[in-house]
C-alpha cells in the first residue's frame, strides 16, 4: 500500500475510489440540474404541478439507484488460472460469471480489472439471464513473482438510466503464486553459452557425442585412433567424445545482499530461474543452492520446486557463507558480495556480480 502522506491528493483519490460505489455521471448531473431548475421554479412560483414534476423526477432517481443495486447482487466471480505463471508473461484466465438470482436477470454489467496491470481487459456483458453463467477468456498479467492472494475485478452498471455508475468490487481469494520472468534479458544468452561451454569442456570423455581430436595419452585404448590425423600430423592423435552422463550444473544464490542492491538481486534471481529453465529442458541434472534450502533436479524434484522457491524467496542482509562441494560440477554463483566468496574455496566457479552484465555488454559491443 502506497504511503498517503508523501501525495496526499493520489491517496484521497485512490481512497475515494475504492469507498465510493456510486459515481454520478455527466446525464446524471444534467438531471438533477434539471431537478433544482424545476423545484426552485416550484417554491418560487408555488405552482403545484412543478412540485408533481419534481417529485416524478426524485423518484425515478430513487427507482434507477434501486434498480442499479439489484442488478449487481447475486452476481457471482470465478476465475481460472493456468497451474503454472511466470511474472510478465501473458497468460489465459477464464472467467465464469454467474448469476445466482433465480428469475431475475441483470443488465448492462460491465466487468473490469482493479489492478489494470493484472487484468487489462473491459468486458461488457449486456444481460444475464437469472440463474445463468457467462464464460469468457481474457488475457491476464502479473508484474511481480511472489503469491497473489487479493486481486480483485470490479463490476459496473449504468443501468436502467445511466445517471449514474454503481460499482461492486469481487476479490479473488484463491492463493496464486507467481514464478519469476523467465524471459531472457541482455546478458542472459550470453552467460548460458560461457556456462554450456565450460559443461562440454569438463564433461567430456568416451560417449557418442565427438567433441574433438587430441593427442594419445599412453595406455589408452587403440579403438578411438583417428588415422587420418595421425597421418597428417606423424604422432598418434585419439578421438575424443563427449561423456554420456548428463553434465552437472550447480546454481548458488547467495542471499546476502547489502543496502542498494536489491534491484540487482531480484535480476540475478531471475537469471537464475531462466538458467535453471533451460538446461532442465536440455536433460543435465541440476543442484541448486542457497543458505537456507537444496535440492538436485531431477533426482529430487523437478525445475518445479526451484522456481518455486525462487517465487518466494527474499534477499537478507546477514546470511552464512557457502562452500562449494567436492563434485565434478560447473558452478554460477550469484552473488552480490564476491569479495567473500574466493575466501571459501569458490576459485574455479563462475560468479555473476553486481555490474556482471554492464562489463558483459560492453565487452560485446
Amino acid at each position: 500500500m502506497m504511503d498517503w502522506w508523501r501525495d496526499p491528493a493520489s491517496g484521497a483519490r485512490r481512497w475515494l475510489e475504492h469507498r465510493m460505489r456510486e459515481r454520478i455521471t455527466t446525464r446524471g448531473i444534467l438531471f438533477l440540474a434539471a431537478a433544482l431548475l424545476v423545484g426552485g421554479a416550484g417554491f418560487a412560483s408555488g405552482n403545484n404541478l412543478l412540485f408533481l414534476l419534481l417529485a416524478a423526477m426524485m423518484s425515478v432517481l430513487v427507482v434507477s439507484s434501486f434498480l442499479s443495486r439489484l442488478g449487481l447482487a447475486g452476481l457471482e466471480l470465478e476465475i481460472r488460472l493456468p497451474e503454472h505463471v511466470c511474472a510478465r508473461q501473458s497468460v489465459p484466465a477464464r472467467l465464469v460469471l454467474r448469476n445466482v438470482k433465480k428469475r431475475m436477470p441483470s443488465f448492462s454489467i460491465r466487468l473490469s480489472g482493479a489492478d489494470p496491470e493484472v487484468f487489462p481487459a473491459d468486458l461488457y456483458f449486456p444481460v444475464i439471464p437469472g440463474g445463468a453463467a457467462v464464460e469468457t477468456t481474457v488475457e491476464a498479467r502479473f508484474p511481480r513473482r511472489g503469491l497473489h492472494a487479493e486481486d480483485s475485478f470490479v463490476f459496473s452498471t449504468t443501468f436502467p438510466f445511466g445517471f449514474a455508475e454503481r460499482r461492486a468490487r469481487v476479490t479473488m481469494r484463491q492463493d496464486l503464486l507467481v514464478y519469476p520472468s523467465l524471459e531472457p534479458q541482455p546478458g542472459f544468452e550470453l552467460l548460458l553459452a560461457e556456462v554450456s561451454g565450460d559443461a562440454e569442456a569438463l564433461f567430456r570423455g568416451l560417449g557418442h557425442d565427438f567433441y574433438r581430436i587430441r593427442p594419445y595419452i599412453p595406455f589408452e585404448s587403440a579403438r578411438h585412433v583417428d588415422w587420418r590425423a595421425t597421418a597428417k600430423t606423424g604422432e598418434l592423435q585419439v578421438r575424443e567424445f563427449a561423456r554420456e552422463q548428463e553434465h552437472l550444473i550447480t546454481l548458488v544464490l547467495d542471499l546476502e545482499v547489502p543496502p542498494g542492491q536489491d534491484e540487482w538481486f531480484e535480476r540475478a534471481l531471475e537469471c537464475c530461474a531462466w538458467l535453471a529453465w533451460r538446461f532442465a529442458a536440455r536433460g543435465a541434472r541440476i543442484r541448486f543452492r542457497s543458505q537456507h534450502w537444496e535440492t538436485l533436479v531431477p533426482v529430487e524434484n523437478d525445475v518445479y520446486a526451484i522456481l518455486k522457491y525462487l517465487a518466494l524467496v527474499e534477499p537478507r542482509r546477514r546470511a552464512a557463507a557457502l562452500r562449494p562441494l567436492d563434485e565434478p560440477t560447473v558452478a554460477v554463483v550469484f552473488s552480490a558480495s564476491p569479495a567473500r566468496l574466493e575466501e571459501h574455496g569458490w576459485v574455479d566457479a563462475r560468479i555473476v556480480a553486481p555490474g556482471h552484465w554492464a562489463v558483459a555488454g560492453a565487452a560485446r559491443s
